[in-house]
């Protein structure tokens, strides 16, 4: 059930930049699923989010000539833990897996070229690829953009061109790896469908929920966090607030 919206809720809406983890809901009023964008396809650097600041931080330059095919970002208020970990284990057979301890990674289709991240954007997932990195689930999302003319029609991930899934795949079997290097670092057992991807990423919506606590509860724990730190009113001396 939705919160009603208090005047302080507009106040902080109004005032400051919603953190794009914490702060900006996984789906619009509408249903649609929300993607933050870090990367696009022609970034030679990978982007990632700074957690704590909530600001894109240049985080190293591409390691070698592979680029991310697609968009390439998460899902607000999602958390890879331990249920996300629990369904990779028992979907694939492996384990004991845990979650990445990331927001769910998400890879948007769009015919259209992007010239930069830093943005959120209304996606429909169709699938995604249950990627296994060491001993941690480590899922990629596949999701059109909304609207999109080449691919906002796609339902499914059978319905997607093959070519471009296995360029998709390939990114992410060979971005970690050197030349010379034969040794895969991560595997992708399992290319999954709609219902199993929006499956996933409502566990890690309650992954987020058991690490983060409730969203809908924050403002009344920071009215209460500023009411208590609050000084009495008889205690103000009048003189010393500017008057604005």
């Amino acid at each position: 059930m939705s919160q009603p919206v208090t005047e302080l809720d507009e106040l902080i809406a109004m005032m400051f930049q919603a953190h794009p983890w914490h702060g900006v809901p996984a789906r619009r009023l509408n249903g649609e699923l929300q993607a933050f964008i870090e990367i696009v396809p022609t970034d030679a650097v990978k982007y990632e989010l700074d957690k704590p600041s909530g600001h894109l931080r240049l985080d190293r330059p591409q390691r070698y000539s592979s680029l991310c095919p697609t968009l390439y970002g998460f899902v607000p208020r999602t958390y890879c833990g331990r249920r996300v970990g629990a369904r990779s284990a028992e979907r694939t057979g492996e384990g004991p897996l845990q979650g990445d301890g990331d927001p769910m990674d998400i890879c948007v289709l769009t015919e259209k070229t992007v010239v930069h991240g830093n943005f959120l954007a209304s996606v429909r997932p169709i699938g995604g690829l249950r990627m296994i990195d060491g001993n941690e689930a480590d899922d990629k999302i596949i999701a059109v953009l909304h609207e999109d003319i080449a691919y906002g029609k796609i339902e499914d991930i059978a319905d997607c061109p093959a070519a471009l899934l296995e360029r998709v795949k390939h990114y992410f079997l060979t971005y970690k790896q050197g030349p010379g290097t034969s040794q895969p670092i991560v595997r992708i057992p399992e290319v999954y469908d709609r219902a199993e991807a929006e499956y996933v990423i409502r566990l890690s919506m309650d992954d987020y929920r058991e690490d983060f606590g409730a969203p809908e509860k924050r403002i009344r724990r920071l009215a209460y966090a500023i009411n208590a730190s609050e000084p009495p009113a008889s205690s103000i001396n009048p003189g010393t607030i500017p008057d604005r």
